[in-house]
């Protein structure tokens, strides 16, 4: 829907996290429908407060009439972008996967320099804001690890930057709890998806990103792959992004082959092609929904999975944004606007009296986690606890334990029985 089906309801305004809490910022029916029926080709652009919009797609999710709003936004910091001076932070973090990749490659070096106070000044002079710890690096990524595991349906799994750089753990837990339920799990070269390059103003590195990771996520799918994903902004990316405002050739089949990890999971399940054993899990968690995650319009499956989990208990917050919303948060300019959103979201938690807060994006993670004091966790992390926990597990490790006492004995005896050593 284009900007002239907007009966102006002011609902999106109502749904908007920026407009309650930055003043200059007119909200995402003014930046969008309003502004956009007087903007005209070949005119400079002076919507100046369009940057101010952290594109979470709360006003798109809102909308009754299906305005797309939040690319009309898009759309115009683009063409601000193109026309005025970028600051050097939106260079920075359009470029965020060589960043991060020279990060990793330096992980043990970039992760003491990156917390001195003396480093937090001196990226403040760069537009860089220094309320959030920039996230640790790790040496062994998942660029360096294992690449094929498993046998059986065949999954490409788009784990994205964070879970590449930052956390392995998650993602070669991800990948191991598909393999357990017979998935042949293949993590093939790829790149940043191109969603922090497209918000920071640079259309062409976007598609430069996008286009690389489409020739190789449709061979694959052309192999009779699906293609399965982690990261909402990511999904996001893959599922609206590449066959959208990037056009990418065979977007549109990526599109229609690409799942969220427990969205593919619950279809395994449903399907009758696994049973997962859950044991008992006495934990009480904040499940906080990224906004993302509802502007991919398939619910919430992480929750259905925790339903299936004994001893549960689980307060579903869905009300508010982190404002985080990718590297966002991270320039100085956001940065008021970034802390006082993660604090109302933060608020909500902590009257609930939880062990932890969950969440499907890394940056919601980050930035709770900041705030509320609490372990943030990924849902695939619950679900593997829940694993481990259940009988059937148990057993297979107390029957490993078994083997693994019984071969060292073996080997003891066998150690006795040989002749002995012939003495010169």
């Amino acid at each position: 829907m284009t900007f002239e089906h907007c009966v102006r309801c002011t609902i999106c305004v109502e749904n908007c996290p920026v407009y309650k809490v930055e003043p200059l910022f007119p909200g995402p029916k003014q930046s969008g429908p309003d502004a956009q029926r007087f903007r005209l080709d070949g005119e400079k652009s002076v919507d100046q407060w369009v940057k101010y919009c952290c594109q979470c797609r709360r006003c798109e999710v809102a909308c009754p009439y299906g305005v797309q709003v939040a690319e009309i936004i898009l759309k115009a910091q683009l063409k601000y972008g193109e026309e005025h001076l970028s600051p050097f932070s939106s260079h920075l973090f359009a470029n965020a996967y060589h960043l991060e990749a020279i990060g990793s490659t330096l992980a043990p070096l970039f992760n003491r320099v990156a917390a001195l106070s003396l480093t937090k000044k001196a990226m403040s002079l760069f537009g860089i804001s220094g309320e959030l710890d920039l996230p640790a690096f790790r040496f062994l990524n998942l660029e360096r690890g294992r690449r094929r595991k498993g046998r059986g349906r065949k999954v490409v799994f788009f784990y994205g930057c964070h879970l590449n750089f930052n956390r392995p753990d998650i993602g070669t837990g991800i990948r191991d709890l598909l393999v357990s339920m017979g998935c042949r799990v293949v993590m093939p070269p790829q790149t940043c998806c191109g969603l922090p390059a497209l918000g920071n103003g640079d259309l062409d590195m976007a598609r430069k990103y996008a286009n690389k990771n489409a020739s190789v996520l449709t061979s694959y799918i052309d192999r009779g792959f699906d293609v399965v994903y982690a990261c909402t902004s990511c999904g996001l990316s893959l599922v609206q992004d590449y066959p959208g405002i990037l056009d990418v050739e065979g977007g549109r089949k990526i599109a229609e082959n690409t799942y969220n990890v427990h969205e593919y999971i619950l279809s395994l399940i449903q399907q009758g092609s696994v049973k997962i054993p859950l044991g008992i899990l006495e934990r009480k968690i904040a499940y906080h929904i990224p906004c993302h995650l509802r502007a991919l319009g398939i619910g919430y499956p992480a929750t259905k999975l925790f339903k299936l989990i004994d001893g549960l208990q689980v307060s579903v917050l869905e009300d508010h944004c982190c404002g985080m919303a990718g590297t966002y948060g991270f320039k100085k300019r956001n940065q008021n606007t970034a802390a006082r959103l993660g604090e109302i979201a933060s608020g909500a938690i902590r009257g609930l009296g939880v062990d932890a807060v969950v969440a499907d994006c890394g940056a919601c993670r980050m930035q709770l986690e900041h705030f509320t004091g609490l372990p943030a966790l990924d849902p695939s992390e619950i679900i593997r606890e829940a694993l481990q926990n259940s009988p059937e597990h148990r057993g297979k490790t107390e029957k490993g334990i078994v083997r693994w006492w019984r071969g060292i004995k073996d080997a003891r005896h066998a150690a006795r029985t040989l002749p002995a050593w012939p003495r010169r």
